[in-house]
């Protein structure tokens, strides 16, 4: 497969000239909205009419990934090639949730197999647990399971958590067990999720690939010390999600371990066990595995080389767009649903760390934007937050909406004519259009110029067939982004001098006047 640098591309070069914003202003009609959309899977739409491209745009964008082979490059990452060129590894997340391209064996081993059979390995634990078969010290049975991770291991499973907590409710279906997380270092966080607990019908998920991260293993052992002080056995109220090399592994102090392996990375291993765990749990199989198969879905979907069929690559490459030829370096993601809360925030590491990268697949210094800052607040919290700088301010910020025709829970109220849901809906609508057609006021304070764009990814519903073709979506439209950057999205050595440096600090020798300067001042 040949790799090259965007600005060594025909198409590529066009769009780093650079470009004038397209005034779509007026182009924003009613059949321009219509004919703007692609439908994809699981009930998702995405509607791009509020984004500054025309035919001419988009054919050229449709050059660039044929001449990039976007499509073909994904293939590869499916058929098992390695593509995470700076670890040396393969990239296998989309085998957790099904098999799209060949068999890929290691060692013997069939990865796609291999991960099913951890699968069923979870599932069997959460049945015994529901049953009341394994219980905690006391005879008691589990009624709670908290997570113990950091990074991927917490903001992905966490928002997943909380997307899927109120539909549980919706359905009638009761919840097998309440969740919750600790990840912070800090330990006013572990102090907070234990003082709301029954420790004795509590069961704790620790999730380290390596075995060896340090935030997590200090919080495991903050609360198997307050389990000892509550006369509590660790080993009756623990398990592990970690690698089969790892020091957590058939490790006696542990009720199981469940297995992952450096194919998929943290940001990425929310449909591994990583989330699997906690939500199957939490919610029980059938539910994960509706949302295995959402995301499955997505993954296929993501095979199709017309951009205009391909939500997941059309919405990658306008992005591209965004950010090469109009040099706009934020996106903000607003989902008007509070059941995604924490997805934002998933966002912001699976993009920036993703695609946080200055050199290309070879090591060498790229001359062009890659990945955007992202950020972003549920609506409609938001609009009495930030949505002042994005109306008004001097940066143009790209935005993506969330949205759905009906909530979670199915009570409501309609107060002036008009249901809770409905109002959140009016405000999404407007807010597409404001941003985009803005207002003219002789007032310079009243005054919106628009021109801001947007796009709509819209759904019925939040189910967890949805959620799993969302985070399908993200996932698929970050990696197409980082084969025209020709980066590597799949590693992350950004995260590791901060970890070193801090090895020094609490080592107490020898260190940078600087660093012993700053320990100093917080008395370390």
């Amino acid at each position: 497969m040949n790799y090259q640098n965007l600005n060594e591309t025909a198409s590529g070069a066009i769009i780093l000239k650079g470009a004038r914003p397209l005034d779509f202003t007026q182009e924003l009609t009613g059949e321009r909205v219509k004919k703007y959309t692609v439908s994809g899977v699981q009930g998702w739409t995405y509607n791009y009419a509020a984004k500054p491209v025309n035919e001419e745009i988009l054919n050229l964008l449709q050059n660039l990934s044929d001449e990039m082979s976007l499509v073909d490059k994904y293939q590869d990452l499916l058929n098992g090639e390695m593509v995470n060129t700076g670890e040396k590894r393969k990239v296998l997340h989309q085998l957790t949730r099904g098999q799209l391209g060949k068999d890929v064996v290691e060692n013997g081993k069939n990865i796609r197999k291999f991960y099913q059979e951890q699968q069923e390995r979870v599932y069997a634990f959460s049945d015994k647990v529901h049953s009341g078969a394994i219980k905690g010290t006391t005879g008691k049975a589990f009624d709670t399971v908290v997570q113990i991770g950091i990074g991927g291991s917490d903001l992905g499973p966490r928002a997943m958590y909380l997307a899927l907590e109120s539909y549980q409710k919706i359905t009638k279906k009761t919840q097998k067990m309440k969740a919750a997380f600790i990840s912070n270092v800090d330990p006013d966080d572990a102090n907070l999720v234990l003082s709301g607990l029954n420790l004795e019908t509590t069961l704790f998920i620790l999730v380290s690939k390596s075995g060896t991260t340090q935030e997590t293993l200090s919080n495991e052992l903050f609360v198997k010390k307050v389990l000892l002080e509550n006369k509590l056995d660790p080993k009756k109220h623990f398990v592990a999600v970690t690698s089969e090399t790892s020091p957590l592994a058939n490790n006696p102090a542990y009720l199981d371990s469940f297995y992952i392996d450096d194919y998929i990375g943290g940001r990425y291993s929310s449909t591994s066990n990583v989330g699997g765990a906690i939500l199957t749990l939490a919610f029980g199989k059938e539910v994960f595995a509706e949302f295995l198969a959402g995301a499955h879905e997505a993954d296929k979907s993501a095979q199709e080389k017309n951009i205009l069929k391909n939500p997941a690559l059309l919405d990658a490459l306008i992005g591209v767009w965004e950010r090469n030829a109009l040099g706009l370096p934020m996106t903000a993601v607003l989902p008007y649903s509070q059941a995604l809360s924490r997805f934002p925030a998933h966002l912001q590491q699976l993009d920036m760390e993703s695609n946080g990268k200055s050199v290309n697949r070879d090591g060498k210094a790229v001359a062009y934007a890659t990945g955007p800052v992202i950020f972003g607040e549920p609506g409609t919290n938001g609009q009495h937050s930030f949505y002042q700088h994005l109306h008004q301010g001097t940066d143009v910020v790209p935005i993506q909406f969330i949205g759905f025709d009906e909530s979670q829970v199915a009570y409501d109220i309609d107060v002036e004519g008009s249901t809770s849901q409905t109002k959140l809906k009016a405000n999404l609508a407007a807010q597409i259009v404001a941003f985009a057609k803005g207002s003219p006021n002789e007032n310079p304070n009243k005054n919106f110029a628009g021109g801001r764009p947007s796009s709509l990814l819209h759904n019925k519903k939040l189910t967890p067939g949805a959620l799993g073709a969302l985070l399908g979506h993200f996932e698929n439209k970050i990696m197409f982004q980082g084969y025209v950057w020709n980066i590597n999205s799949f590693d992350q050595e950004g995260v590791q001098l901060g970890k070193i440096l801090t090895k020094a600090v609490l080592a107490g020798g020898a260190m940078d006047g600087a660093l012993k300067a700053y320990a100093d001042i917080l008395k370390i």
